[in-house]
């Protein structure tokens, strides 16, 4: 019913668990979030200014994707809506909000940390469910465990997860975003430094990503060009891995046996999820080659190109 605005949620990655006291500061807040790549906020019912809050910020930033959270009870559901919050995540599974949310057409994420929870989120076809606390229930070990009896189950885990442990939580293929509040501090905002929350904000969102360097692919005019160089690579002492169409040499140099993709040849990156990368390059200009996407069984995506090359060398994403 809802999945474009959970595949929004996917591709953003991270959630933003704001809990701000003075509404009028909703808007500088939003603004540095924006900026710092997140357009996205859980703006929680811990305090008397959420509502205001949502409704400055979807006043203000109408493109962003504003939650409400901590909403634990069917008044604070229903001053969200008003407002315009565009999906509703509650800290644990509260029955009667879940039942409103649903007969009212509202996306909501409710709160889970056992089996018997999730159940009765199955139970109402919900496919998305928030995982509270993470740290404190389990963790990544918890959520992989959920992954067996719950294969086709997403999970937003938020509570006790920060830039030190955000990398370890977004790579689990059943992690639809991460929410967290280490990039959006009270004292940040009650301080109005909206470049420090930017600056947290983008530091996130390139850990989100789980980029790094994978290997250098090497083009060759034909395979006795591509021989000389497994040769002369070898003399340097790297050990030599031939595969079907191409040769690795150590782990981070590939000969290719002619010419593909890039001017010089490729260098391949790795992420942890390729869909949720690729929205994050589109917005820096990069765009895919359609014609080198490579999904396993499921429809993921696992191997893919840019079309855009830096420096002769075409850019190869894979996981």
């Amino acid at each position: 019913m809802h999945e474009q605005l959970f595949a929004q949620i996917h591709d953003i990655g991270l959630v933003p668990v704001v809990k701000i006291d003075d509404a009028s500061k909703a808007v500088g807040l939003a603004g540095a979030m924006i900026k710092g790549g997140l357009p996205c906020a859980e703006v929680t019912f811990r305090t008397d200014a959420a509502e205001e809050a949502i409704r400055n910020i979807t006043k203000a930033y109408p493109e962003m994707l504003v939650g409400a959270g901590t909403v634990t009870n069917l008044d604070y559901a229903k001053k969200a809506v008003a407002a315009g919050a565009k999906f509703i995540v509650s800290p644990g599974f509260n029955p009667t909000v879940v039942d409103w949310c649903l007969a009212n057409s509202v996306p909501i994420v409710p709160g889970v940390c056992t089996p018997s929870d999730i159940e009765q989120g199955l139970a109402r076809g919900l496919t998305t469910l928030k995982f509270f606390p993470a740290e404190a229930s389990g963790g990544v070990d918890m959520l992989k465990n959920f992954a067996g009896p719950f294969p086709h189950l997403m999970f937003m885990p938020t509570g006790g997860i920060s830039l030190a442990n955000l990398s370890s939580y977004a790579k689990q293929s059943n992690v639809l975003a991460v929410g967290g509040s280490w990039m959006v501090k009270s004292d940040l905002i009650e301080n109005e430094d909206w470049e420090a929350i930017s600056k947290l904000c983008s530091d996130a969102v390139i850990a989100l990503q789980g980029l790094e360097f994978a290997h250098m692919g090497l083009n060759n005019e034909n395979a006795e060009e591509a021989e000389k160089s497994i040769t002369g690579f070898a003399a340097l002492g790297m050990p030599v891995k031939r595969g079907n169409s191409s040769t690795f040499m150590g782990p981070f140099i590939e000969v290719l046996p002619k010419l593909y993709l890039g001017k010089n040849g490729h260098i391949g990156f790795r992420c942890f999820d390729i869909e949720r990368t690729l929205s994050y390059l589109a917005k820096r200009g990069f765009t895919v080659n359609e014609e080198t996407i490579a999904r396993d069984a499921k429809g993921t995506i696992k191997v893919c190109y840019l079309n855009e090359d830096l420096s002769g060398f075409a850019i190869h994403l894979k996981v």
